[in-house]
């Protein structure tokens, strides 16, 4: 098994760099069950940090920690916006 080199604060720079940014987000729920949605990170708070959902009608935001990220549960690719 491969050691994480990322600690928490390393996260929270991370996903602070990537806020207000198009990004794509896929979250592990369990037995098999990957969501993946696109969103923007909207908001950064002490222990969390919220994605709005642009591709979902029925879901609008998403909330994850960053000890989710840390785990690999959550993984968030930026992406570029091509015109």
């Amino acid at each position: 098994m491969r050691k994480n080199l990322l600690n928490l604060d390393d996260i929270k720079n991370r996903v602070l760099s990537i806020k207000g940014k198009n990004v794509a987000i896929s979250i592990n729920r369990g037995r098999k069950k990957i969501d993946n949605y696109n969103g923007i990170v909207e908001n950064i708070y002490p222990s969390v940090f919220t994605v709005k959902i642009l591709n979902d009608v029925k879901l609008k935001n998403v909330t994850c920690s960053y000890s989710d990220v840390l785990c690999g549960d959550v993984k968030l690719i930026e992406e570029a916006i091509s015109d």
